[in-house]
């Protein structure tokens, strides 16, 4: 059987991922508009993140700057490309590519995932192309009150990375950080 068979039938038999919330030890750096960023190691080399930010912006801003890639490489400043593959006239999916510079010891990544919408709370996202091993997950938007949205992410993904799987979970963990700290800074930019 060749491995991108197994590699199908093994994620359409993953569990679904449930909605995740940061721990409540995360509330006063979440109150303070501080990142929480955890990465746990998963199956065959994959990594399980989760991620939370309060943005005193509301969801329909932060939605605009996440699904817009004039902001791509604002958020993710390894980003080289961001396009629309395939676009729903509904607005209810895209198929969308991005790639990332790599290094030494990262590969540069061509990454294709589907997202599925419910417009300004829910992104569910699933790997469709690109060289990832896998990828799966969710942003969430949860409007709190005085105008702060708490952002939510979800991510189990899987890359061929050379370098220690510790060194590369603390890069995963201290990389996502910055990608919601620079998603709080363009949405405020805008709601202000």
């Amino acid at each position: 059987m060749s491995s991108r068979f197994l590699l199908a039938v093994a994620l359409m038999t993953m569990p679904a991922l449930t909605a995740w919330a940061p721990p409540d030890s995360a509330s006063h750096d979440l109150a303070e508009g501080k990142p929480f960023s955890e990465v746990a190691p998963a199956a065959d080399g994959a990594v399980l993140i989760h991620a939370a930010i309060d943005i005193a912006a509301p969801p329909k801003v932060i939605w605009e700057v996440m699904h817009d890639c004039r902001y791509a490489q604002k958020l993710v400043t390894t980003v080289t490309l961001c396009r629309i593959l395939q676009s729903d006239p509904a607005h209810d999916f895209d198929i969308r590519e991005t790639v990332t510079h790599g290094n030494f010891f990262v590969p540069t990544i061509s990454n294709i995932v589907r997202e599925d919408y419910q417009p300004y709370q829910l992104v569910k996202f699933r790997k469709v192309g690109g060289n990832l091993k896998v990828e799966e997950g969710e942003w969430r938007l949860i409007p709190l009150q005085g105008g702060v949205t708490r952002v939510t992410y979800e991510n189990l993904v899987g890359a061929d990375i050379l370098a220690p799987a510790p060194l590369v979970r603390e890069g995963m963990k201290r990389d996502t950080a910055k990608v919601l700290v620079n998603l709080q800074r363009e949405s405020v930019s805008i709601a202000h």
